[in-house]
């Protein structure tokens, strides 16, 4: 039996971790599920989104403003990061490789994240960046006797929204259903008039400034420092094992899992933190090899 103060720190950590998780991977599980493309350049966004959210909290620091207003720049460098590197990559390098194998395209997006890796510290130096402000700015509360940053709980409602916002486009939206129609086949959808070009730069734009929002979100509570990019990257491919590649709610459902793992292994046995992570993931794939929720996917004949 667990003690009271050690169950409440492993909810609320595993809380924190699982929202941490699921907006830096969602991104990945985005690009996948529509252009079946497992995007590992997907841990440069993330890098990206990071640096920038840290280098401009940092400088709109300098000026002696109020510092609530750098809660603002976060979503504002992810989507500048985003959008700029995400048009760049889609339409400059990976539209020539549409319909190419795809251990091909998994070469590609490596080395593309190297290029983002190299690119991180030719902008922003190899010295570390610490955003504090945002995470300063709301304070802490206690909770059962237990300090906790406010900022923490935010990440977790923002999580929620995104998860929900994303829910709601793909379902309820005109958009939405098109773009299903197109993740279940391509061929059909070209005849039918869609512009499936246009939704693949769009997805991979969104996954893109997803990626980078993770990085900026966690920017605030974290050492950013080179080599981040490739810590995310392996575990958001574990959380889209875990849940299904290509589906959403999978990537939602994966992240809980890995974050309470996480938590767990962390304070009743501390060794196993890593170790943990990847024992879910193979327990997981030995009876469900294609992950909780994967897409179904048809078969031509």
């Amino acid at each position: 039996m667990l003690p009271m103060l050690t169950a409440i720190a492993i909810i609320v950590d595993g809380l924190g971790f699982s929202a941490w998780l699921f907006l830096s991977s969602v991104g990945l599980t985005l690009i996948y599920g529509v252009m079946r493309i497992l995007n590992i350049a997907h841990g440069g966004f993330y890098a990206l989104g990071a640096y920038s959210a840290a280098w401009s909290i940092g400088l709109y620091s300098q000026t002696g403003s109020t510092i609530a207003l750098t809660f603002l720049l976060i979503p504002v460098a992810a989507l500048v990061a985003g959008v700029v590197s995400g048009l760049l990559i889609e339409r400059g390098i990976l539209r020539f490789m549409y319909g190419k194998d795809e251990i091909l395209m998994v070469l590609v997006t490596y080395a593309i994240f190297l290029v983002l890796e190299d690119v991180t510290k030719l902008i922003w130096g190899t010295d570390s960046y610490v955003a504090y402000q945002p995470a300063f700015y709301f304070g802490s509360i206690d909770v059962l006797g237990i300090p906790y940053t406010v900022y923490r709980f935010i990440v977790i409602g923002v999580a929620a929204v995104v998860g929900a916002a994303l829910w709601w486009a793909l379902n309820y939206t005109r958009s939405g259903k098109l773009l299903m129609v197109v993740i279940e086949d391509r061929e059909v959808s070209a005849s039918l008039g869609i512009n499936v070009t246009l939704f693949f730069t769009v997805t991979f734009v969104v996954g893109a400034v997803l990626g980078a929002f993770g990085g900026a979100v966690a920017a605030p509570e974290i050492s950013v420092t080179p080599g981040i990019g490739a810590e995310i990257i392996v575990l958001a491919f574990a959380v889209i094992v875990i849940g299904g590649m290509g589906s959403v709610g999978g990537a939602m459902i994966g992240a809980i899992i890995v974050g309470f793992a996480r938590a767990f292994s962390v304070h009743v046995y501390p060794p196993a933190e890593l170790f943990s992570i990847y024992l879910v993931m193979a327990v997981v794939l030995a009876f469900r090899p294609y992950g909780l929720f994967a897409l179904a996917e048809g078969r031509k004949i």
